[in-house]
């Protein structure tokens, strides 16, 4: 069902995201592995996670790439979908997966830490 469709897995570099990524392409998916390379707390950037994630795919016959942008915002939103339309010609299906995680209640955040919350989970969507 997945041969040769073209997805986009956010928040692929690790966890649920990277077991998603990793089953699409054994069904034959070309994946475009999206991952900020971010601390579970959303913080740091790091090509590496989504970048190992390609390369498990390539190393099991599959085709995959990375992209670092950020689904917080439309512009790094709009950039990932370029990207993958760059590298494939098309694209078939976004797998949302994205998230960060600030452990404490809402009332208790600060306006930074619940804007990227927000920014993640519901812009990104």
């Amino acid at each position: 069902m997945m041969q040769d469709k073209v997805v986009i897995v956010t928040g692929a570099g690790g966890g649920i995201g990277r077991a998603i990524a990793l089953a699409m392409a054994a069904e034959g998916a070309k994946v475009l592995v999206n991952d900020i390379g971010a601390s579970v707390s959303g913080e740091g950037n790091d090509q590496g996670p989504a970048a190992a994630v390609v390369s498990e795919i390539a190393a099991l016959g599959g085709q995959a790439f990375a992209n670092t942008d950020s689904v917080a915002d439309a512009a790094g939103a709009q950039r990932i979908v370029d990207a993958a339309l760059a590298r494939f010609g098309r694209l078939d299906a976004v797998v949302n997966n994205a998230g960060i995680l600030r452990d404490r209640f809402f009332f208790k955040m600060s306006n930074d830490d619940f804007d990227a919350v927000i920014k993640v989970h519901l812009y990104g969507s």
